[in-house]
Formats: C-alpha cells, sequence, structure tokens
C-alpha cells in the first residue's frame, strides 16, 4: 500500500520541489549522501520517495513504475508519443519556467517568421543541395510544430548539449531550443523568430495512467490530493 512520488534527484528543480511540498505539509528529504538516490517522506502515509534525473521520469510514469511525478511538461511531450493517454497533468508547480523556440541568426534579417524559415530553407536547399539544418534535442515537439506551421526543407541534426554553438560551429544553420531569458541565444547572435514559440513549460506534477493501484492506494492518492490541494 504504498504510492511511488518521482522528483528530480539533484538541483534547483530537486529543491523547489521539495520546497513546494513543503509547504503544503510534506516533508520531502534524501536520505543519506547526494550519490544516495533514496528518500524520505514526513506529513503523509503511504507515500514512497523515488529519486530519478528529470529525463527519466517520463519513462517510468509511462511503464506504470511511479504513480507520481515532476518533471517538466517538455520533457513528458518530447519522450513520450500519445503522452496524454499515458499521463495526466495534475498541477503546474510555478518554477522551472522556459520556452522551447525556433531561432536564427540575427544576421538573416529577412527571416523574422515560419513562413520566412520556410522561404530560406527552400533556398537554401536550391544553393546548397542539402535542407537547412536545425538543431535541437527536442526531435518530435520540433517536427510536430514545423509540420503543422507547414515548414517542409529542413532537417533536425540531434544536439544533446551548447545547441546555442552549433550555427557558430557551422554544424547547423538555425536551433530549436529551451531558454528561459534568451540571454544565451542573444550572446551566440541568435534572434527568436516571431511566431517560433513551439511549448511554454514548466515543472508539473504528473499522474501515471497506467500505475495500478489497490483499494488502499487509491485511499492514499486521495488522501494526498486533499493535503495538495490538488481536488
Amino acid at each position: 500500500m504504498t504510492i511511488k512520488l518521482g522528483v528530480p534527484s539533484k538541483g534547483r528543480l530537486m529543491e523547489k520541489t521539495f520546497d513546494w511540498f513543503g509547504t503544503r505539509g510534506i516533508v520531502l528529504s534524501r536520505s543519506g549522501s547526494d550519490r544516495e538516490y533514496a528518500g524520505a517522506v514526513e506529513g503523509i502515509d503511504g507515500v514512497e520517495l523515488v529519486l530519478l534525473s528529470a529525463g527519466e521520469i517520463p519513462r517510468e510514469l509511462a511503464a506504470g513504475r511511479i504513480h507520481l511525478g515532476v518533471t517538466g511538461t517538455d520533457l513528458v511531450r518530447e519522450k513520450l508519443g500519445g503522452w496524454e493517454q499515458k499521463v495526466e497533468e495534475l498541477a503546474g508547480l510555478g518554477f522551472g519556467h522556459a520556452d522551447l523556440v525556433i531561432a536564427v541568426p540575427a544576421a538573416w534579417v529577412d527571416v523574422d517568421t515560419l513562413d520566412d524559415l520556410d522561404a530560406a530553407a527552400a533556398a537554401f536547399r536550391a544553393a546548397h543541395g542539402f535542407r537547412l539544418r536545425i538543431a535541437t534535442k527536442y526531435h518530435r515537439l520540433v517536427r510536430e510544430f514545423l509540420r503543422d506551421h507547414g515548414v517542409a526543407d529542413y532537417q533536425l541534426v540531434d544536439s544533446q548539449g551548447a545547441t546555442e554553438g552549433t550555427v557558430k560551429n557551422e554544424t547547423a544553420e538555425a536551433v530549436a531550443d529551451i531558454t528561459s531569458t534568451g540571454d544565451t541565444l542573444r550572446a551566440n547572435h541568435l534572434k527568436v523568430l516571431s511566431d517560433g514559440l513551439v511549448l511554454q513549460s514548466e515543472a508539473t506534477l504528473f499522474r501515471a495512467r497506467g500505475a495500478g493501484v489497490t483499494d488502499g492506494e487509491r485511499e492514499v492518492l486521495a488522501g494526498l490530493s486533499r493535503q495538495l490541494a490538488l481536488d
């Protein structure tokens, strides 16, 4: 009769999540050293804390190995096809805000919209013989967004770090990346398209739709929902 709650295992996301639960009377803490991934829960019975990387939490929710999890909406929607059938959004936690955006070189003065990008991509392919490259780690979200907005002549190239630098390093012509302030994009002489907002993300509490629960665990979930004012 235990509800498993997955929480990011380090950094500001972990600290802010602990704070969010703490203000609602549920104290989460890490057991032992920072290298250990066990945790403790005080203030409610029947809840077990599982510390995971933010990127692992969508997979664990989808598999039903945890009942609840805190992670970014961007990670859930990128990693889980048909995410709405696998998880339910219970509450935005009010931190971890970031925008997934399409950005191009600031020197492209004639490219300000997705229609402009589509035209530039067609011209690029005609001139160079290959498709304009957009560096990102959000392949599903970006591909769906560009398809829905009619952008065709491009290819996505994988970038798992320092995405903003790919244009300067000539491994991509544009980027799709998460930004909070836009400072890093501007520092790398990139500008966000005026209609290039793919997704606004924040840390969110999700429930796994496929996690089996006993009657006792259903009571724990109901009690937790009341304490967190989710009803």
